[in-house]
């Protein structure tokens, strides 16, 4: 359900906005705050994870789901991140490194779980690409970036990975990047897909996160910015459905 509209609204050429919050960087007693927010400017998706989740997960989705309708999303950064509480999960493999357990290796360990809690599961090609500084998901991934003026290797990625079945494909820059992913690279990227393109890192203002709708983006991802100023979700979202 939650991947058919997201097609729906792909293939209406709607763009859409997906609001990221770490569990680490959130607090459970400010969840009245973002969940209000939310109600108000009812972002497409909500995204939970990060390089790092040591709260107690399955209780900080179980409280937001209190609060909110919008759909409430896995973005995980380790097995160990996984829980029944969530109404999907984006099943990431790490296309852009070579480390064969964010490839497969942990897929295998955490599917007969994820079977098993029947929650909804959206293979998605994920490329990390070079931002200006080492991000979290660089070190903890123990991979490396794709060089942002590398776009001809960034787009064959992207090929393989909806030839290989992934529904979605998400260009990373990783969080608190110094720089997006350029636009010339999004550009270079949509082109060649015929699936639902996701970008995200380092959208920490308005003008760069217009840049990546206008390049190509179909669905933006902003997290970073909002721990500072949650505000800012109203302004980025005018700016999203605006295309």
């Amino acid at each position: 359900m939650i991947y058919e509209n997201i097609l729906k609204k792909y293939h209406a050429g709607e763009k859409q906005l997906a609001y990221l919050i770490d569990p680490d960087k959130t607090k459970i007693t400010d969840l009245n705050t973002i969940s209000q927010l939310i109600r108000e400017v009812t972002p497409d998706l909500i995204l939970v994870g990060g390089s790092l989740v040591s709260c107690n997960i399955k209780a900080f989705i179980h409280k937001l789901k209190e609060k909110i309708t919008t759909p409430v999303i896995l973005f995980p950064g380790s097995i160990l991140q996984f829980s029944d509480s969530a109404d999907g999960l984006l099943f990431l493999s790490l296309l852009s490194g070579r480390n064969p357990e964010l490839l497969i290796g942990q897929h295998v360990a955490a599917a007969p779980l994820i079977k098993q809690s029947g929650m909804e599961v959206m293979a998605t090609g994920y490329i990390l690409i070079e931002s200006g500084r080492t991000t979290s998901v660089g070190y903890m991934s123990n991979t490396l970036p794709i060089p942002s003026n590398k776009s001809d290797i960034v787009a064959a990625t992207a090929i393989a990975g909806e030839m290989l079945g992934m529904k979605l494909i998400y260009l990373e820059a990783g969080s608190g990047a110094l720089e997006p992913v350029p636009t010339s690279v999004i550009t270079d990227v949509k082109a060649q897909l015929n699936i639902p393109l996701i970008v995200g890192g380092g959208l920490n203002t308005a003008s760069k996160v217009e840049a990546a709708c206008q390049a190509g983006a179909d669905i933006i991802v902003v997290g970073n910015a909002l721990e500072k100023d949650p505000s800012l979700l109203k302004e980025f979202h005018t700016i999203v459905k605006s295309f």
